[in-house]
C-alpha cells in the first residue's frame, strides 16, 4: 500500500499541493484526475521521490521514500515520467534492458535478459527490438518505455500522463495493456490522466484533485457523477442529444 500523510509542496509562497493524505490500495489501477494545475503530477513526483516534499511523509509498504536507499526503492517502485526522452541513440532492446539496472548494475544476467524478453513480448515489440527509438512512431516509442518500466519488475508502477501524444487507437491500446499488467502481473498502477473517459473505464479507484487538494476519491461509480465532475472541473458535464435527452460526456 502507498500511504500519503499530510504531504505539501510549495514553491516559495505558492503552495501547489495542500496537506494531502491518502491511501492508495494495493493492486489494480488508481487514476488521479483533475484540471490543469490541480497538483496531480506534483503529487506523483513526490510519491516517487523525484521531487522533494515541503512537508509530510510517503511510505510504500511501510518504507519511507525519503529515507529508503535508492537501490531498495527502485526494486519496489518505478515511474514513467512525461519527459521520458533519452539523450543517446538506443535500440528498443537497449532501452528495455535498462529497466534491469537496479538489479544488474549494467552487467546483465540470463535472468535479466529473460525478463526483458518477457516485457518485450508483453508489449508486442518483438519485431522492433533492433530498431532505434528515433525510428519509431510515437505509439511504438511509448510502448517501448512502458516495457522498460515493466522490465524493472516493481510491485508499484507510476505513470505521469502515459497517453500524451497518442491518438485514440493507441491510447485505447495503452490502457488495455496497463489493465492487463494490473490483472495478469498483479501490479499496482497509479496514473495521472487528463481523459476522464479512460479513467472511468479502466480504473479500480479514482482520486480527483483540484487546486492542490483532493476533492473526492472512490470507485469510478462514486466519482463519475455529474455532481462530482462539476465540483472537480467547475463545469456542467451533461449535454442533450438530438431528441433532447440528457447524456453524459464522460462515458465511452
Amino acid at each position: 500500500m502507498i500511504e500519503i500523510s499530510n504531504v505539501r509542496k510549495a514553491y516559495g509562497d505558492t503552495i501547489v499541493v495542500h496537506d494531502v493524505s491518502l491511501q492508495i490500495p494495493r493492486q489494480g489501477i488508481t487514476s488521479i484526475i483533475g484540471p490543469n494545475g490541480a497538483g496531480k503530477s506534483s503529487l506523483l513526483s513526490m510519491i516517487s521521490r523525484l521531487s522533494p516534499m515541503s512537508a509530510g511523509t510517503v511510505t510504500v509498504d511501510g518504507l519511507d521514500v525519503t529515507r529508503t536507499p535508492s537501490e531498495t526503492l527502485a526494486k519496489r517502485l518505478s515511474i514513467l515520467r512525461q519527459d521520458n526522452r533519452v539523450g543517446s541513440r538506443l535500440t528498443v532492446r537497449d532501452l528495455v534492458e535498462f529497466g534491469r539496472y537496479p538489479y544488474s548494475k549494467g552487467r546483465l544476467t540470463a535472468e535479466d535478459r529473460a525478463r526483458a524478453d518477457k516485457a518485450i513480448g508483453f508489449l508486442c515489440l518483438e519485431t522492433l527490438t533492433d530498431r532505434f527509438l528515433d525510428e519509431l512512431s510515437g505509439g511504438q516509442r511509448q510502448r517501448a518505455y512502458v516495457a522498460m518500466v515493466l522490465c524493472q519488475d516493481t510491485d508499484y508502477v507510476l505513470f505521469d500522463e502515459p497517453l500524451n501524444n497518442l491518438d485514440m487507437k493507441h491510447a485505447v491500446g495503452m490502457m488495455k495493456l496497463l489493465r492487463q499488467a494490473a490483472d495478469a502481473l498483479g501490479k499496482t498502477i497509479v496514473l495521472v490522466l487528463h481523459d476522464i473517459n479512460f479513467a472511468s473505464c479502466y480504473s479500480d479507484y479514482i482520486v480527483a484533485m483540484r487546486d492542490g487538494a483532493i476533492v473526492r476519491h472512490g470507485t469510478p461509480a462514486e466519482i463519475m457523477t455529474s455532481d462530482v465532475i462539476r465540483e472537480v472541473y467547475g463545469m456542467d458535464v451533461e449535454v442533450q442529444d438530438a431528441q433532447g435527452r440528457k447524456i453524459s460526456i464522460y462515458y465511452i
